[in-house]
């Protein structure tokens, strides 16, 4: 079908004009033609987004793991369905196929069930990237199951805050994860979690490190034992198209992080739809997606998205630099890898090593290279084009978010001419709008604005879990009418979107939104801080770091300031987890606030970035003095 597999410029325009003029018949056609469907859709598409309210495939039935499971039994039964690459290059790759996958999923989801999960349960998965994450994400889904998947690299608090805000019952973790050279307790971390988190009425724990790890009675159980004894049948069930999928949390600039709800049928058909084009999937290919299922790439790029459309998806356990910085490559290598998907971080991390650690291997079989989790800087994509792609492998740089569920700006490769920093045009169905800060559309091209979305899409989150109100005003209530993405953007001549940053406080760190209410939150429970400021200043590696101004109580003052810094980014790390520490923090006696006692983070993002001579008017400020005093003791 032309729509689901777009192979050139002329042919996307094509597309793209339909998916505009018609969006519920060009996503019905989608819809399908390529999906199995329990029971047919009574109207595709119901919205208002003033409410906000948004169904797809309004009155269908599915279950998605049929998707990405059951109906490739029979064609691809034997293929490989996740390629396993383990952390210690020594330990041997596991190639599970379509056929273990489903059995493997169906006993999990069992299980779940002896567990007392039914549908609309949820879950918290806290898991390394261990086989076991995918299938317990698609064992959840099996049985109805809500899943709520935590990055394994946060705190106690973090998770204990996730599990409570959606009152999961039941926590899946393991005895640690192996990462790089490291071996983390997250069995201790989830016991310290669930201290206070007293709706969990079970555990279950995979083996994976085989530490010594105590078991609390009644509570905890070793998964494995339960699936040697489990069937290895389980019927699919039924779920409405707008039946949650899973809930992600994603950082709030204020207040608590947020808990995005994906539904099931729009966030599949966009999800598949998106990898196809994106990626280009042939049937042969063998894919890789190098981010963590604890984030939302995960989730839609390396379990489903490329498993609805039967792809060979690699999930790596490791990090970039273990045993050296030849790692990526060296299973581009072995695995003949043919779409590679990173982030802009992982990419500057790679380029400032030597670059035989590229060249010692053979990366001839790569056809599509990637990029996630902020727009890339232009001498990274000069590097990973002539290093990586030798210049014949289209970089796609995509746009997107948790909330949005799916990529919704990227170059389609061999269709789309690509240029470094931009992410090009918007996929078919997705209506970008820039705006003014007054609230008018800005047309035609040369123009820079606030980024919004005018026409709902497939895979957009519904809502925030337990938090309507809360989802209304973070997306809807900014431009009436529209989704407000959170992000600036600019429009060039000849129509194409670049992306130019947060508009709000949250700052992306090593492709990772972190809000600054939270950390700022953490820092303020320090016995010896008064009060504390968090904006993002320019890095090498990460894109962005964290930059701290703190104010200290008199008892603070006397302190030395050595330490106070390692408490702060400890504070932190117990609070959020080590990918939110503070690079620089900065002692100062005030910060610069306007009348009405807002802390004016634009001048301090200039001070943090060293654009001292560009702070603009800072007479109308509360204490205009305490700019100079913080500019005099500027790190």
């Amino acid at each position: 079908m032309s729509n689901y597999h777009i192979k050139n410029l002329e042919e996307y325009f094509q597309v793209y004009r339909k998916s505009v003029r018609d969006p519920e018949t060009f996503w019905e056609e989608i819809a399908e033609e390529n999906f199995v469907w329990q029971e047919r859709w009574q109207q595709v598409l119901d919205f208002d987004l003033t409410v906000p309210r948004v169904n797809w495939f309004k009155g269908a039935k599915l279950n998605i793991t049929e998707n990405c499971i059951d109906r490739h039994l029979y064609a691809h039964g034997s293929k490989t369905a996740i390629l396993f690459e383990p952390n210690d290059p020594s330990e041997t790759s596991q190639h599970i196929t379509y056929k273990q996958l489903h059995k493997r999923v169906c006993k999990f989801a069992n299980v779940l069930k002896d567990q007392g999960i039914k549908k609309g349960d949820r879950v918290c998965i806290y898991l390394p990237m261990i086989p076991e994450l995918a299938v317990a994400l698609l064992a959840c889904a099996r049985i109805g199951a809500i899943h709520s998947v935590v990055f394994a690299g946060f705190s106690a608090t973090a998770l204990s805050t996730r599990i409570n805000d959606c009152d999961c019952t039941l926590v899946v973790t393991s005895d640690g994860a192996f990462r790089g050279e490291k071996t983390i307790d997250l069995k201790a971390i989830v016991d310290e979690a669930l201290g206070s988190c007293k709706g969990v009425k079970s555990v279950l724990v995979v083996k994976r490190t085989h530490s010594e790890i105590p078991m609390v009675e009644n509570r905890d159980m070793w998964l494995q034992p339960l699936l040697d004894s489990a069937s290895n049948h389980c019927e699919p069930e039924p779920m409405d198209a707008e039946d949650p999928l899973f809930i992600l949390y994603t950082s709030g600039s204020t207040g608590k992080p947020k808990g995005m709800v994906h539904t099931t049928a729009g966030y599949m058909v966009y999800s598949a739809y998106t990898f196809k084009n994106v990626f280009q999937y042939r049937e042969k290919d063998v894919y890789w997606c190098t981010a963590d299922i604890g984030w939302i790439t995960g989730h839609s790029y390396i379990v489903y998205g490329p498993l609805a459309n039967a792809a060979t998806t690699v999930l790596f356990e490791g990090v970039p630099s273990y045993p050296d910085w030849s790692r990526f490559w060296a299973i581009v290598e072995k695995h003949k890898v043919n779409q590679f998907y990173t982030a802009p971080t992982a990419i500057r991390a790679l380029a400032k090593e030597r670059l035989d650690f590229a060249e010692n291997h053979d990366l001839s079989s790569l056809k599509i290279l990637g990029t996630v989790g902020e727009p890339i800087n232009e001498e990274a994509w000069h590097w990973y084009n002539d290093n990586i792609g030798k210049k014949r492998c289209p970089i796609v740089d995509t746009w997107w978010q948790t909330e949005t569920g799916g990529i919704m700006i990227s170059p389609i490769p061999h269709a789309t001419p690509t240029i470094p920093t931009f992410a090009t045009l918007p996929l078919p169905g997705i209506q970008p709008a820039l705006m003014d800060e007054i609230g008018n559309e800005l047309s035609g091209n040369s123009v820079s604005g606030r980024l919004c979305i005018r026409f709902p899409w497939p895979s957009m989150a519904r809502t925030i879990w337990g938090d309507h109100q809360r989802y209304k005003d973070t997306y809807f209530s900014a431009f009436k009418g529209y989704y407000f993405t959170g992000d600036g953007a600019l429009r060039d001549t000849t129509g194409y979107y670049r992306i130019t940053g947060r508009v709000d406080d949250v700052i992306i760190v090593s492709g990772h939104n972190l809000g600054t209410a939270p950390i700022e939150d953490a820092i303020n429970e320090h016995p010896a801080v008064a009060e504390s400021a968090i904006v993002g200043f320019p890095h090498k590696i990460k894109g962005n770091a964290l930059y701290g101004f703190v104010i200290l109580k008199e008892t603070g003052e006397q302190r030395d300031p050595a330490n106070l810094r390692k408490e702060i980014n400890q504070i932190i790390t117990e609070h959020i987890g080590p990918i939110a520490k503070l690079d620089k923090i900065q002692f100062t006696k005030g910060l610069p606030k306007t009348r009405s006692g807002k802390i004016m983070r634009r001048i301090l993002r200039k001070i943090a970035c060293g654009e001292t001579d560009r702070l603009g008017d800072i007479s109308t400020l509360l204490n205009p003095e305490v700019v100079d005093a913080i500019i005099e003791d500027v790190l």
